[in-house]
């Protein structure tokens, strides 16, 4: 068999199960992964490898690569690397991404460019899939296409391991131009597959499946809106294309407890985990907002825990305990929750490399295992849905299923199950035959993972204690019946301090309810830059609208120490644009702002309410951010070119992080008089300088 190198940099397990997915299929085409980490440095080596190499990279934080890649990024960054260091090296990318941020699939960009400034070069086109539409847009035909270049690769390397059919495959493939494209190879691919499998090969990638039969399509009405749970013509009527049944590989027991008990330090991280009290929580909106927002203080004060303003951590959150019940009943397991589970390789399997889950503790309870570790709400991959139709035993909901994990019904899986944010739970109301093991769910489902929060005070203002704050997420999900939900961890949040919850009227009381106080587990993330400039001279620009102001407070409440600490220091002026809907209810941290303006901390605040009606001011007040921007326009631009500035933003990636950038862009073009694409190079410099920094989700 042909090797070639497989490489995965994931933060969430995006991109090692697309690497796996490669993996598997590379037997097929008579190829074999040496499938790693990019963290196992151990494993490999560049310098020396002489096999092609496919890499699958993920994007995390805004633009950044994912943690397992930091020390791979930080070694090719060397800069005595000479650049011919890798001029050996043959190579294809598979980057991963979401539009929605602005430095989309940077993780991937970052590595492409620096093994191209080494000397390597790409013996197959670069992909961007985008989670903003759906991965596998990009990801199908980039995989697909694959086989067809490392066809081309090996042949023009002199290899003669190729059989007649993959030759033939590869010489049309040699007719194009290089490096080879996964677009123009996508139906050579299919074609070779076909070939080979009608040869005795048993893995189809493709396998046909006839439409509905006569009496089955007599019962659909055309004019039916299709759902979850229906088609309509014609893909009620189509043949399918439908994936390989990806090979089941975990052997699931349960065994009766001994009564040991678990704990959420039971749940692997990478980083330390803290358990730390709660001592207090206020509700920062009025009732009538439309948003409610909860500041929650915790006492870190009997650990080592230690924080900068503009820090983030994880909140360690378990799922819903209603959903969790909902699974064990739907799978007749709700006698058995206290039982323990023991997984184990299945010794049949051909999964190659199967390897046990590590998110799933030793012998931990079924009921904890759905609770801490498996992210049930997760919006199944097509993968699963094929697995799924196999434990589904009515044939009109096993057709359907097919369907929307077949390339005809594509669009169908955007609309009903990506889009609609359908997760298992919703799959199995839909679907009432479907049966699925317990194994299947630990395959599929993704590890639960913790959720990101952002410092919301300074360790010099809060000795011993640290805020942050959050937005309860509300949403119907409305796949088959219409539910209520929240989200994972700020619907979970918002129940564990009802009982102390102060309420917006008491909002400035230091001393909360008295109550037990609870307990949540958390863990430090990774050091970031966003933070306050060394030196304090430097003025800084913050826009942060609703809870995006949040780390904003604890640089204001650190500025204010500072001020105290050096009566006689050069401070830079600090300008926030905040925005809400209205001015009586979602006015976050009002009388604090106010105070820091009053003390000088704060030299400029500029705020904008979306939602309320002018009131006699001739140009109107300013709604969004983006518009107080451009009314200092002048301001801003000096700031950030000519006092060398640092501008932070934080919030919503989706809309308003698009909307400052553009807005930025606007403003240097304008008051510099260049062209926009100029004043985008000049943004890309701060950004390299570190002196536009963004915390966006």
């Amino acid at each position: 068999m042909r090797r070639f190198l497989l490489l995965y940099a994931t933060q969430r397990g995006q991109a090692k199960a697309i690497a796996e997915e490669i993996s598997e299929k590379a037997v097929t085409y008579g190829f074999s992964a040496d499938l790693h980490c990019i963290s196992e440095s151990d494993k490999y080596d560049l310098k020396t490898e002489t096999a092609p190499l496919v890499m699958v990279v993920s994007t995390t934080g805004n633009g950044d690569p994912p943690d397992t890649a930091r020390k791979f990024v930080k070694a090719i960054k060397d800069k005595t690397l000479p650049p011919d260091f890798l001029a050996h090296l043959r190579y294809g990318l598979l980057g991963l991404g979401d539009s929605e941020y602005t430095y989309f699939c940077n993780g991937g960009k970052v590595i492409d460019k620096r093994l191209q400034e080494l000397g390597a070069q790409r013996f197959y086109d670069t992909g961007h899939a985008d989670d903003c539409v759906g991965l596998e847009l990009v990801v199908e035909p980039w995989i697909n296409g694959l086989w067809a270049a490392l066809e081309k690769h090996f042949l023009s390397n002199g290899g003669r391991e190729d059989t007649s059919e993959t030759r033939t495959m590869a010489s049309r493939a040699s007719l194009r131009t290089d490096p080879v494209t996964p677009e123009l190879l996508h139906v050579e691919s299919q074609v070779g597959l076909l070939r080979l499998d009608d040869s005795g090969g048993k893995a189809a990638e493709v396998l046909e499946q006839n439409a509905v039969n006569s009496s089955q399509s007599s019962t659909l009405i055309a004019d039916f809106e299709a759902s979850l749970t229906r088609s309509v013509p014609p893909l009620s009527q189509a043949s399918l294309n439908i994936p390989s049944l990806p090979p089941e590989y975990l052997e699931v027991h349960l065994e009766e407890a001994l009564g040991q008990g678990e704990s959420h330090a039971s749940v692997s991280s990478v980083d330390p985990v803290f358990h730390v009290p709660v001592s207090k929580a206020v509700q920062l909106t009025t009732n009538d907002a439309i948003k409610t927002t909860l500041l929650i203080e915790l006492d870190i004060s009997k650990t080592d825990f230690s924080y900068q303003p503009g820090d983030a951590f994880n909140v360690i959150c378990p799922n819903s305990d209603s959903e969790v019940q909902f699974l064990l009943q739907r799978l007749q397991l709700a006698d058995r929750r206290e039982h323990r589970v023991a997984v184990t390789i299945k010794a049949d399997t051909r999964k190659k490399g199967a390897a046990l889950p590590q998110h799933v503790p030793e012998r931990c309870s079924l009921q904890f295992l759905l609770t801490w570790c498996l992210e049930i709400r997760a919006v199944p991959k097509k993968a699963f849905l094929r697995a799924l139709a196999d434990h589904t035993g009515d044939s009109a909901e096993r057709r359907r299923l097919q369907e929307l994990c077949s390339r005809q019904g594509a669009a169908d899986y955007t609309r009903f199950v990506r889009d609609a944010g359908a997760c298992l739970s919703d799959l199995l109301r839909a679907f009432p035959s479907c049966q699925p093991p317990l194994g299947l769910l630990l395959e599929h489902l993704p590890k639960l993972q913790p959720r990101p929060y952002s410092c919301a005070s300074s360790s010099l203002f809060h000795p011993g204690k640290l805020h942050f704050i959050f937005n309860i997420v509300e949403f119907l999900s409305n796949t088959t019946e219409v539910i209520l939900r929240r989200g994972v961890c700020t619907g979970w949040l918002a129940a564990l301090v009802e009982s102390i919850l102060q309420p917006y009227t008491c909002a400035n009381h230091v001393d909360g309810k008295k109550a037990l106080a609870p307990k949540i587990s958390i863990s430090p993330r990774t050091t970031n830059s966003f933070h306050l400039p060394n030196d304090l001279s430097v003025p800084v620009i913050m826009v942060g609208p609703g809870a995006g102001v949040a780390p904003f407070i604890g640089f204001l409440q650190h500025r204010e120490k500072l001020q105290e600490q050096h009566p006689g220091g050069h401070f830079g002026a600090t300008w926030l644009f905040f925005g809400c809907r209205h001015k009586e209810r979602d006015y976050l941290f009002r009388d604090e702002l106010r105070h820091f303006l009053k003390c000088g901390v704060l030299t400029h605040l500029e705020v904008s309410f979306s939602r309320d009606a002018a009131v006699g001011e001739e140009e109107g007040p300013a709604k969004y951010v983006q518009d107080s921007l451009q009314r200092h326009s002048k301001q801003v631009a000096g700031v950030l070119l000519r006092e060398s500035g640092y501008i932070y933003v934080c919030g919503d990636a989706k809309n308003m992080a698009k909307d400052v950038h553009d807005a930025l862009v606007e403003i240097i073009s304008r008051e510099t008089g260049v062209e926009k694409l100029e004043a985008m190079k000049t943004l890309a410099t701060l950004k390299e300088e570190k002196r536009y920094l963004q915390d966006i989700w």
